[in-house]
């Protein structure tokens, strides 16, 4: 179903969990995508933020290991790369600047989210 719906499309996956970040990273390489990542830290986040490649879109653990992602969150958007937050919280507990921003509970329904990717890049792409 989602086979090729980010075909070519470089999105950059941020998630601490590790078993969490292989899968996911998998599913979106099958679904096309060039996976940059994934970053289990900050630190990482921003080092993959800094290489040259270009990023069409951002996959972000909101918590980790105890530390928010907004700052990175901050940066992607004004570079205005689409994003989603994965959470084991509930999404309600995002600063207001982020409420718009969609938000998958975990476990994370991964055709969802890769529709969401596919749908939030095309609207990047037309405006």
């Amino acid at each position: 179903m989602t086979d090729g719906v980010l075909q070519g499309r470089h999105v950059l996956v941020v998630e601490d969990e590790f078993m969490l970040a292989e899968d996911m990273s998998q599913q979106l390489v099958d679904a096309g995508a060039v996976v940059i990542g994934p970053a289990q830290s900050l630190e990482r986040a921003f080092e993959l933020m800094a290489m040259p490649d270009v990023l069409d879109a951002a996959v972000l653990d909101v918590n980790l290991h105890g530390k928010s992602v907004y700052a990175v969150a901050d940066m992607l958007l004004e570079r205005h790369v689409p994003l989603v937050f994965t959470t084991g919280y509930d999404a309600s507990t995002l600063p207001e600047r982020f409420r718009s921003t969609s938000c998958y509970s975990k476990p994370v329904d991964m055709p969802q989210l890769m529709l969401t990717l596919q749908t939030t890049i095309e609207a990047v792409l037309r405006a």
